[in-house]
C-alpha cells in the first residue's frame, strides 16, 4: 500500500516537469510545522469583502499553520474585530507573482454550509487598478450550500459577476470535502485552461480584437489560499453554525513556467 501510494505522490510531482520545457520556479511543500512560511505568504487581516462573516487574522496559529505536511486553514466560530468567526487569507504578494505559468494546488475542502474555500488570483497592481478592471483567476471556489461542485471562473471589466457576465465554468466533485484533490491552471497569452486531478473543466480564449477590458491577463498575479464564511455567495443559504471549526488542507502549492526558449 505504502509503494503504491509513494508511486502516486511520485507521479503528481512529475506531472509538469515531465512536460518538455517545464520548471519548477516556487512551491510550498509545508514540511515544516508552525506558521506559514514568512518568505513565501503573508496574512491579510480583517473584515476584507463580499459581507462575509470572517474576520481574517494575521500570524495567529489557530487560523493558519502547518501541520502533519500540510497547511491547516481553519475556521472558528468566534467573535473577533467585528466578525461571527475567524479565519485566514495567505497571499503570495511581492513573495510569489507569476505572468503565464501552470499553478497546481493539492488541498481537501470544507464541507459546512456557508464556507466558501477558494484558490485564486488577483494581480500586482490591485489596489492601483480598481476590481473588475485589474482582472481575477479563480481557479477553486466551492460553497458549502452546493457541495461537491467546483467553480472556475475570470473576471475582467467586461465578464465580471456584478454584470452576471463573468466567464465561469463548474465540475461535479463529490469527494472535494473528503479527500484531496489538485487544482491546477495553465495560463498563457493566448488561453487559461483548468483542470481537476489532470481532468479539463474550463477553458478560455484570448478572442481576436479582445482589449484589456476583456483580457487583463497578460501581466503579474499573485496567489490567494482563504476560507471565507458567508457572504453574498458562500451565506445564500445561512450558515451552519454548529459544524465549525472548519479546515481547509493544502497538501502542496506548485508553479512551473516555460524557459522563454522553451528549453
Amino acid at each position: 500500500m505504502k509503494l503504491i501510494l509513494a508511486f502516486w505522490l511520485s507521479a503528481l510531482v512529475t506531472q509538469a516537469a515531465d512536460l518538455p520545457g517545464w520548471k519548477l520556479v516556487w512551491s510550498d511543500e509545508f514540511d515544516h510545522p508552525g506558521a506559514p512560511d514568512p518568505a513565501k505568504w503573508d496574512c491579510e487581516k480583517g473584515l476584507i469583502r463580499n459581507d462575509e462573516k470572517q474576520f481574517y487574522t494575521d500570524k495567529r496559529r489557530e487560523n493558519a499553520r502547518v501541520e502533519d505536511g500540510k497547511l491547516i486553514i481553519e475556521a472558528k466560530k468566534e467573535p473577533m474585530g467585528g466578525g461571527q468567526f475567524t479565519s485566514a487569507s495567505l497571499i503570495s504578494r511581492t513573495h510569489g507573482e507569476w505572468t503565464y505559468g501552470r499553478i497546481e494546488v493539492r488541498a481537501k475542502l470544507p464541507a459546512a454550509r456557508g464556507t466558501w474555500p477558494a484558490i485564486w488570483m488577483l494581480p500586482a497592481d490591485f489596489g492601483k487598478v480598481p476590481w473588475p478592471r485589474c482582472g481575477e483567476i479563480d481557479i477553486m471556489e466551492h460553497v458549502g450550500h452546493e457541495p461537491g461542485l467546483i467553480h472556475g471562473t475570470l473576471h475582467s471589466e467586461t465578464f465580471n459577476h456584478i454584470k452576471n457576465t463573468q466567464r465561469s465554468a463548474t465540475l461535479p466533485l463529490p469527494t472535494a470535502s473528503s479527500g484531496f484533490h489538485t487544482y491546477s491552471m495553465d495560463w498563457s497569452a493566448e488561453r487559461i485552461v483548468m483542470h481537476v486531478d489532470g481532468k479539463t473543466y474550463a477553458t478560455f480564449d484570448h478572442k481576436p480584437g479582445d482589449t484589456e477590458a476583456e483580457w487583463p491577463f497578460n501581466k503579474p498575479f499573485y496567489l490567494i489560499l482563504n476560507l471565507a464564511i458567508g457572504g453574498s455567495w458562500g451565506g445564500q443559504k445561512g450558515i451552519a453554525e454548529a459544524e465549525f471549526p472548519q479546515r481547509m488542507e493544502v497538501d502542496y502549492v506548485r508553479v512551473y513556467q516555460k524557459s522563454v526558449d522553451g528549453k
